[in-house]
């Protein structure tokens, strides 16, 4: 039996009750929660800092991918400008004028962008961060929403250190880290991350994530988890374990009319919930073509676009969609029958619906496959132990 995520318990609880189709009610509430909840994370810092860069990274984009941030050495951002993340389009990153600039002034910087409308702040320099970058971060604080410092292009002061004689990684990084530190101390010792856009499974970039989950509430939580890549083998397991405690509400929400015979319920409406869920999965686990193919030429291992050819991938794969909401049209009885062709020995959706068991059986199969088939691929690309 998969282990219950809190957010769902109480819909757990509640099949218990006599009122089944309130049960079903609120998980069909959850799950729409955990799947359309909007995160909106504001990028700023002084212009040439890498926001665009460091946007576009999150949302596994290249600088000349369609839809990518524009970068520059000169402000390349005019207005605070909304990129959708590929996969989940609920995840918003707003690239922001860099404060500082002769034409985005300290002063009416604060009256160009609304603070409120962002759950937190991404706080970005390549060098030091400077009296405007304290000044806005106090702002933030007034508005009781949280800031994170990060040091961007740490592989160029690396590379750029190394070729030096005695050269110790670590020393170079504690440096540049304590200098940083030292000019936001008077904001009391905020954390400082260090980050390369271009190699984030390298420096503070899973620090980052933690200490962005541990300080969401948990709601918002759940759209971190989905949109951030995958940058370790934990961070892997903790976005399986997330879908896996999600397994209850889905099964309960889109249980069909087996499962609670109200005439006139369509099995097919349950069957784009479950697609949905799968969807989710596939981008998330990094499986989608664009993560693949840059993992493929990351490592230098080509094949590895190739090796996912599991059911579940291949399925789903072929039914995935780039920008899919939860929304009835994607509820037909051809992608239930399809869901439903995937487990042998299941009757027609038409006669007899998704029932709660077989939802259940469908889900965790189907997550145990899509997780194994990620786990898999990391371990080829050499970045997980075998």
């Amino acid at each position: 039996m998969e282990s219950q995520d809190p957010a769902v318990a109480e819909v757990v609880k509640a099949s218990g009750e006599s009122n089944l189709e309130k049960a079903k009610a609120k998980a069909k509430e959850k799950f729409d929660q955990l799947i359309t909840i909007s995160l909106n994370i504001a990028v700023t810092g002084k212009t040439g800092s890498g926001k665009s860069t460091f946007i576009n990274a999150i949302r596994g984009l290249d600088e000349d991918d369609d839809g990518a941030a524009p970068t520059g050495v000169t402000e390349t951002t005019m207005e605070p400008t909304m990129y959708e993340h590929p996969g989940m389009p609920n995840v918003k990153f707003w690239d922001l004028p860099g404060i500082g600039s002769p034409k985005f002034n300290a002063k009416n910087y604060l009256n160009k962008v609304k603070l409120h409308t962002y759950d937190f702040f991404i706080i970005i320099t390549s060098e030091r961060f400077t009296e405007n970058d304290v000044m806005l971060a106090k702002e933030i604080r007034k508005q009781k929403k949280n800031f994170y410092f990060v040091r961007s292009k740490i592989d160029n002061d690396i590379r750029a250190e190394e070729r030096k004689t005695g050269f110790d990684e670590k020393k170079v990084l504690s440096t540049i880290r304590e200098d940083c530190q030292k000019n936001v101390k008077e904001l009391g010792d905020p954390k400082v991350f260090l980050i390369s856009s271009f190699e984030l499974e390298k420096y503070d970039f899973e620090i980052l994530q933690n200490n962005l989950e541990e300080e969401l509430p948990q709601h918002k939580r759940y759209a971190l988890l989905q949109a951030w890549p995958v940058c370790s083998a934990e961070s892997l397991e903790k976005k399986i374990k997330m879908f896996k405690g999600m397994i209850w509400a889905v099964s309960l929400a889109s249980a069909g009319a087996a499962f609670i015979p109200v005439p006139g319920v369509s099995a097919a409406c349950d069957a784009g919930m479950i697609l949905l869920f799968f969807t989710r999965c596939y981008y998330a686990f990094g499986l989608d073509d664009k993560s693949l193919t840059k993992l493929s030429e990351k490592v230098n291992k080509p094949h590895l676009k190739n090796m996912a050819k599991s059911k579940f991938f291949t399925a789903i794969k072929e039914k995935a969609l780039t920008r899919i909401q939860v929304s009835a049209a994607l509820a037909t009885l051809a992608t239930a029958e399809f869901l439903l062709s995937l487990l042998p020995g299941v009757g027609s959706a038409a006669a007899a619906g998704i029932s709660f068991g077989t939802t259940y059986y469908l889900l965790r199969e189907g997550l145990n496959d899509l997780a194994n088939t990620a786990r898999e691929i990391r371990k080829e690309a050499g970045l997980d132990k075998m």
